[in-house]
């Protein structure tokens, strides 16, 4: 222990082992616009090197740094350096990322008030600050969760207390055995995260009222069933792959007359709400229940940024909350552990607030502006160039196809996947195969 300890006390004080991952941080970033966006299987064989038994006497930190940068720094996918289009990914913001080295350095964690102050006083501002932009009911809540997969997650569970609650039936203590069944009415279009937070809930898969969608994966109104108070409503701000915006105004107020919840995934849609030229896209969204999105993708933070809204505190609350002898809230303070499924996690509302403070209101509307004219920009060259649109560039979403033809059209995103200039990913759409750009 005499031995680990001199190593720990030395590392720490002569602080080479942080210097030279900085320095390789830069050199990274420094080098991501002329890498290829996707690693050459070369790249990626090599991380074989670091597939070793684990040692008795452990290694140097130097050196495991530098391994780090040398092996598996080239065979990282450069999902920031302009050229990949694969998947509904941001960038990183250069503030956002430097919170978070700063913020990973003070190693705050963020449950309770007494665990940590700093994240809670960030994440009350940040709740604020983002209830405000998008314009939702003063009351809503945020909690701030690794991504919207949770962020649905908690969403629907609040959902699931709060009308089981209604109809008498006590979730917490008495399980879902026995218990009214719920309705879950969701688009054809859902996306997947979706769909796994209803078979981790409980509500059964085989229990969706599917909903059919119009030619941009939009659900409207006129296409739902029946609504009841027994009724959970799933909706999309931004289809993953044709990028439209379901009919909020409408369905909204079918299901607030029917007592139902609806729940809007918006891991990178709901931005859309702060920019002027794209508001009626997310027209009367605020009066759904609840909502999910990702900082790390419209707004660029760094991974592991997501956000529940919730307009019931308690439902949020009682579906979510841990008890413990040892888990002492401060009266008057915020203790994030209420508004998410998790007790130990990283502060992460830390970056949010850097990057939401660095843009401020215009530069958030500058940003996603931004992303829909290179989106219709890319779109036209492409039309220009002889592919065949497959739907209209809503937000920031474009689909095309090849003649019209599966094979050719596999074919070509084959090519562009091998080629290093750029990457993008395939995708069905009303049964045919299209390539999908996401900027």
């Amino acid at each position: 222990m005499a031995k680990l300890h001199e190593r720990l006390m030395r590392d720490f004080q002569e602080e080479k082992v942080l210097r030279r991952a900085a320095d390789h941080s830069r050199d990274h970033i420094k080098n991501a616009q002329t890498e290829r966006p996707f690693p050459t299987t070369e790249s990626l064989d090599k991380m074989d090197a670091l597939d070793i038994d684990l040692k008795d006497g452990g290694s140097d930190g130097l050196q495991i740094i530098d391994q780090l940068h040398e092996i598996a720094g080239p065979a990282c996918v450069h999902s920031s350096g302009g050229r990949y289009f694969g998947f509904v990914t941001g960038g990183v913001l250069p503030v956002a990322l430097a919170a978070r080295w700063l913020s990973d350095a003070w190693d705050q964690n963020a449950p309770l008030y007494i665990t940590s102050p700093v994240a809670a006083k960030f994440e009350g501002i940040c709740e604020r600050w983002l209830v405000d932009l998008f314009q939702f009911p003063t009351d809503t809540v945020a909690g701030f969760v690794s991504g919207s997969s949770l962020g649905i997650y908690s969403g629907i569970a609040a959902a699931r207390w709060r009308l089981l609650e209604r109809l008498g039936w006590d979730l917490n203590a008495k399980g879902l055995n026995g218990a009214p069944v719920l309705r879950i009415v969701a688009s054809r279009h859902a996306h997947a995260t979706v769909v796994k937070a209803i078979a981790l809930l409980g509500l059964g898969l085989d229990n969706i009222e599917w909903v059919d969608v119009d030619q941009n994966g939009r659900v409207t109104a006129d296409a739902l069933p029946p609504l009841d108070d027994k009724t959970i409503v799933l909706l999309q701000a931004g289809n993953v792959n044709g990028g439209g915006f379901d009919d909020f105004e409408g369905i909204c107020a079918a299901a607030s007359a029917a007592n139902s919840w609806v729940h809007v995934d918006g891991a990178f849609g709901l931005w859309a709400a702060a920019a002027k030229d794209f508001r009626h896209l997310t027209r009367d969204m605020n009066k759904a229940m609840s909502w999910s999105c990702d900082a790390h993708k419209t707004l660029n933070t760094p991974y592991d940024g997501g956000i529940v809204f919730c307009r019931d505190k308690h439902a949020l609350n009682k579906a979510l909350h841990a008890a413990g002898s040892y888990l002492v809230p401060v009266e008057g303070q915020r203790d994030g552990m209420l508004y998410t499924p998790e007790l130990s996690r990283r502060a992460r509302a830390i970056e949010i607030w850097a990057a939401l403070k660095y843009l401020g209101r215009d530069g958030i509307d500058e940003l996603v502006t931004h992303l829909h004219q290179r989106t219709k920009e890319f779109a036209e060259s492409l039309h220009d160039a002889g592919f065949e649109l497959a739907g209209e560039v809503v937000f920031n979403q474009a689909m095309v196809r090849v003649d019209d033809d599966d094979a050719k059209t596999n074919a070509v995103l084959e090519h562009i996947q091998h080629s290093g200039e750029c990457w993008v990913a395939g995708a069905d759409w009303f049964g045919k195969r299209v390539i999908r750009i996401s900027v």
